[in-house]
């Protein structure tokens, strides 16, 4: 994990203006690899899709939901986080790695092993942004201390 960190501090710093003109794309070209990586998953299990969808898609939304819904309530009661970091935390947890999934079950499972994967790629971008809406749209911030 900290190889990783260290290349990128390294190349921030050895080209910080490099980096700047190309941070605006990042968000793009990854957003294309995702699509790319369902787009494949998808080709390789097309016949066998149509028997695993439902039952995949409804185990995606179950842990989604039980994801957000733990990582909130259980920072926001055992934890006593404030309302803005037990939302952090619900997203942290709610909201995982869905490409890292499909890329380790493509390379060491059955290509079949990547579809809740992928459906999850899809899913978390769409009930993320729909409680993220949800939460900014709240006057009430959850919280009668602000520094909690």
């Amino acid at each position: 994990m900290l190889v990783p960190i260290i290349i990128g501090i390294g190349i921030r710093v050895a080209a910080s203006k490099t980096v700047d003109r190309l941070a605006g794309i990042i968000p793009v070209v990854s957003v294309v690899a995702i699509v790319m990586i369902i787009t494949i998953v998808v080709a390789l299990n097309a016949q066998r899709l149509a028997t695993v969808a439902g039952i995949a898609a409804l185990a995606v939304v179950l842990h989604n939901r039980l994801g957000l819904s733990l990582g909130y309530g259980v920072s926001r009661s055992l934890g006593r986080m404030s309302h803005h970091k037990s939302k952090a935390v619900a997203f942290e947890i709610g909201m995982e790695n869905s490409g890292l999934a499909v890329a380790l079950a493509l390379a060491h499972l059955d290509p079949m092993a990547a579809i809740p994967g992928a459906i999850f790629s899809v899913w978390h971008n769409f009930s993320g942004s729909i409680l993220a809406g949800y939460w900014a749209s709240r006057s009430d911030d959850g919280d009668s201390e602000e520094a909690k």
